[in-house]
């Protein structure tokens, strides 16, 4: 009987280990320069950790790659980032987000659990999604011993079970409109939260890029995520709920070189495109229409970015392509395969 590890990987398992090795080796370039800067002995073993996860994560990949010859992509390596480069964001920035990126994580390896069968590729999956956890725990518990931990608003506890009677509990754009319901102030909450630290990480890269053209599509990004922002936190605002602070202070004033401008991108894109997902789950998560319309509003705005930012890196010679099915008709028509 064929061992069940030499099954050719499926479609769905390629995507998946490619773009997390892809992610990975960002991973350890942006690690292995927090560890260089972390002044806080409390914070320094969890970047520690971090770091560890991303180069295992790494070598379980290539031992797969290599098993199945699938080409190890190229991703990020020493050359797009200057270790000894001034320090950029502060300790504290620092562990938010990495706290970010365990949640960003643990929805990807949940995703690709879901669709993964070869018995390596799920193990490999597993671990990864207990890893996401267990940065998740670190990071959540020193931000509560350090008291800098944003805790969502508070609301009162309800007195009874209720049912929905008419429908204007839907509405939202004529009349009266409804209390937010615990649902959607959870997803204004964490896309307040995701832009505040997407605004942060793109002002300190806008910093230390190198390209004009960069800059200028950082800083448009910067304008968009101050956008959401204003527009997110003002539902919370007008039924008195508190929204979530701002971490600009976070970022130091030097201008060195840490990153390259391709990781840069790469790195804006990949946050964008998570915010794509979160809007999408947060519109289908609320049922106010004016809400629900504002996500969708929205979401073209981001996607336009996101084209952008892929502009950007395919003028550059920056994106790498992911696997691909054969081009059956050009193969049948005798058409020259691409380099």
């Amino acid at each position: 009987m064929e061992e069940k590890t030499n099954i050719r990987l499926t479609a769905a398992e390629m995507s998946g280990l490619w773009t997390e090795y892809i992610n990975d080796t960002l991973g350890v370039c942006v690690n292995r320069y927090f560890l260089e800067k972390v002044e806080d002995n409390e914070i320094r073993p969890i970047i520690e950790t971090s770091l560890r996860y991303f180069e295992e994560n790494i070598d379980a990949l290539e031992k797969i790659f290599n098993k199945d010859q699938f080409p190890i992509p190229q991703g990020f390596t020493e050359e797009d980032v200057n270790v000894n480069a001034p320090k950029l964001f502060s300790d504290t920035f620092m562990v938010m987000y990495l706290r970010h990126m365990s949640i960003l994580t643990m929805a990807a390896s949940s995703a690709a659990l879901g669709l993964v069968t070869r018995p390596d590729v799920v193990e490999f999956h597993k671990k990864m999604l207990e890893k996401s956890v267990k940065m998740q725990d670190l990071t959540r518990d020193i931000q509560l011993k350090q008291g800098t931990y944003v805790r969502p608003p508070y609301i009162s506890i309800p007195d009874k079970v209720d049912f929905v009677e008419q429908q204007q509990w839907l509405a939202g754009f004529f009349g009266k409109k409804r209390s937010l319901s615990s649902v959607e102030i959870t997803h204004l909450f964490l896309n307040i939260q995701t832009n505040h630290i997407g605004k942060a990480l793109i002002t300190g890269l806008a910093q230390i890029a190198e390209s004009d053209d960069v800059k200028q599509l950082l800083l448009k990004g910067k304008k968009m995520s101050q956008k959401h922002i204003e527009i997110f936190g003002k539902y919370l605002l007008d039924e008195d709920l508190p929204a979530p602070m701002g971490w600009d202070t976070a970022i130091t004033d030097t201008t060195s070189k840490v990153f390259s401008d391709k990781l840069i991108v790469f790195h804006v894109s990949g946050m964008i495109a998570a915010g794509i997902g979160n809007y999408g789950a947060a519109m289908a998560a609320s049922p106010r229409r004016d809400i629900g319309f504002r996500y969708a509003s929205l979401i073209p705005e981001i996607s336009l970015y996101a084209e952008d930012c892929a502009n950007l890196m395919i003028k550059n010679g920056w994106l790498e392509e992911p696997p691909q099915t054969d081009d059956r008709e050009g193969l049948i028509n005798g058409e020259p395969l691409p380099d």
